[in-house]
């Protein structure tokens, strides 16, 4: 198991893809410093299970409670983990604010009738959250001559996909995506990687809400404008790739934007069949569309 031993700081994790990247790494006997906003399942689809507790009697897992929009919480998470495993080799800056938070169910909106606030919201969690934790998890790395920074991305960040109304999320996004670049350059000397982890559509929390959503929505535009599938994977389907990621320095891979989905199956873990939600699946191959 390549990352036992390892400790891994992971965002947003409580829930959707940060608890399963919880999850893979401790299976694989790495040690998880966990955090999350709130622990407190929220109701809403796929956010029933209480993560807390189930990690409450692991040794290898510390739970925190962190807003990484606040400067004296992610230094707080930062001596927590430290003191209670005594370094940090990997960060997964999973965590973020969903569109559908701001505008549910769906999630989707024209740009002119966002507010302001809603874009400042959107990049401090994103980016700005990001940048607090890399600040401050990555020293240990720059001292050990070794590590490995996972930022979460999103594909179309760059507008490939307009019609589904998903700013400010996007361009918080692509500024993340941006700064994760500048960042592989710059620590590429200190031999820690930064790479982009781009998930699929995902079946993640509130996801079902927004399904139903963007179908009601698509149905009142012409033509379908929204381009929106359906289909979305189960939000393990991140996991092989963290793993990789993790055991990467700046000497063998940084710098790079990788398609979670795109990379399971070009590695032998499979594609749209072996991750894909049954019930989209089910769905899209009734409609022909598999």
């Amino acid at each position: 198991m390549p990352v036992e031993g390892l400790v891994v700081f992971i965002t947003g994790a409580a829930r959707g893809m940060g608890r399963e990247y919880v999850r893979g790494f401790l299976n694989q006997g790495a040690k998880v410093a966990a955090a999350d906003i709130s622990w407190a399942p929220s109701g809403v689809s796929n956010d029933d299970t209480d993560f807390a507790a189930e990690l409450a009697d692991n040794r290898d897992a510390l739970v925190l409670t962190t807003d990484l929009t606040i400067d004296t919480h992610v230094k707080r998470a930062y001596e927590a983990t430290i003191e209670r495993f005594g370094t940090v080799d990997v960060v997964i800056n999973n965590a973020g604010l969903r569109q559908r938070n701001l505008y549910p169910p769906s999630g989707a909106i024209t740009v002119l009738e966002t507010e302001i606030g809603d874009w400042q919201r959107m990049i401090d969690t994103h980016l700005y959250g990001a940048l607090r934790v890399i600040k401050l998890f990555s020293q240990p790395m720059i001292e050990k001559g070794r590590g490995s920074i996972i930022n979460v991305g999103s594909g179309g960040s760059l507008g490939q996909n307009p019609a589904t109304r998903e700013q400010p999320y996007k361009a918080a996004k692509a500024a993340l995506i941006s700064m994760s670049m500048y960042l592989a350059h710059e620590m590429k000397p200190s031999n820690v990687a930064v790479n982009v982890l781009l998930p699929g559509g995902t079946r993640s929390t509130g996801s079902d809400e927004q399904q139903a959503g963007r179908a009601e929505l698509n149905a009142a535009l012409s033509g379908g404008e929204m381009s929106w599938t359906g289909l979305r994977v189960n939000a393990d389907h991140v996991v092989p790739l963290a793993l990789h990621l993790a055991q990467q320095d700046a000497s063998t891979l940084t710098g790079q934007q990788i398609a979670a989905m795109t990379w399971n199956q070009e590695n032998g873990f499979g594609g749209i069949e072996t991750w894909g939600y049954a019930p989209d699946l089910e769905a899209a191959r009734a409609a022909g569309r598999l």
